[in-house]
């Protein structure tokens, strides 16, 4: 496989948007990478331009960067098998996260025995995308204070987030606030009560309201606001929801997000650290 230099990642940019939803989160990855130099990652494809494979592979230089996820697209199971059980692209003795589209995982398990690597099926989650903003409610910014999360607010982040692991997970999220839209909600002492990230793939995430806070309709305004927010900018606007969480599910489809009932995403978890 062959690395994308940055002629190439444009490039890639524009024939990924053609192949949604499933290429959304690879192409997510590159539209970022095009314009925010945050994370060192390697886009590899089987051949250019007429890929078959495409691959985000994070470079690991710190603890933080365990939380960067191995995203592959494919248009070719052969292919892709061949590549999984043939090469070293991927490093299956070290932790890995890896997201793939849900109809490889029966491929994905045996290669992974195969190799030597034990774990499980992290997550199946359903992709929603807004196409059309319009339609969202407006905010009174009378009533409600909207602002973005600095790097004070790190560690609130951290500890509310399901898959904080502690310090280990302090970098994925500085990084997340320092290069990427994010919004909250801030209470009369200027503090954030409710919150919601872009992920380095542009996918929104980490949607949190503090417990006391709940019921007041926060996460819609904040879900309205940054999409408006990531639509004026350019940004694909879509999250990932995990099956089993049918209230967000619920939310976020009242709001106009829609998604492609024969696609899942999923994201499997070999040789976990900790």
């Amino acid at each position: 496989m062959e690395i994308l230099d940055e002629e190439q990642l444009k490039m890639a940019e524009t024939l990924l948007s053609d192949l949604f939803p499933q290429s959304l989160q690879v192409y997510g990855y590159i539209f970022q990478m095009n314009r925010v130099k945050s994370d060192h990652m390697d886009v590899l494809v089987d051949r250019w331009p007429d890929f078959r494979v495409i691959l985000i592979r994070p470079l690991r230089e710190k603890e933080g960067d365990f939380f960067k996820d191995v995203s592959v697209y494919s248009k070719d199971g052969d292919k892709l098998k061949k590549i999984l059980l043939e090469t070293e692209i991927v490093n299956w003795q070290n932790y890995l996260c890896l997201g793939i589209d849900l109809c490889y995982e029966e491929m994905i398990t045996s290669i992974a025995a195969t190799r030597g690597a034990t774990g499980n099926k992290l997550a199946v989650c359903h992709m929603l995308r807004l196409q059309d903003p319009s339609h969202l409610p407006q905010t009174d910014s009378s009533t409600v204070a909207i602002s973005s999360l600095d790097e004070s607010h790190i560690s609130l982040v951290n500890k509310t987030w399901k898959f904080g692991e502690g310090e280990h997970s302090v970098e994925f999220i500085k990084n997340m606030i320092r290069y990427l839209p994010t919004c909250c909600v801030l209470d009369t002492d200027g503090q954030p009560v409710a919150w919601i990230l872009t992920y380095n793939y542009c996918a929104l995430g980490m949607l949190y309201t503090q417990p006391e806070h709940r019921g007041k309709g926060y996460a819609k305004i904040l879900i309205s606001a940054i999409s408006k927010k990531l639509h004026t900018q350019g940004y694909p606007v879509f999250c990932f929801i995990e099956e089993e969480n049918q209230h967000s599910f619920r939310l976020f489809k009242s709001l106009g997000f829609t998604e492609e009932p024969s696609y899942r995403a999923a994201w499997f978890n070999f040789n976990q650290f900790g």
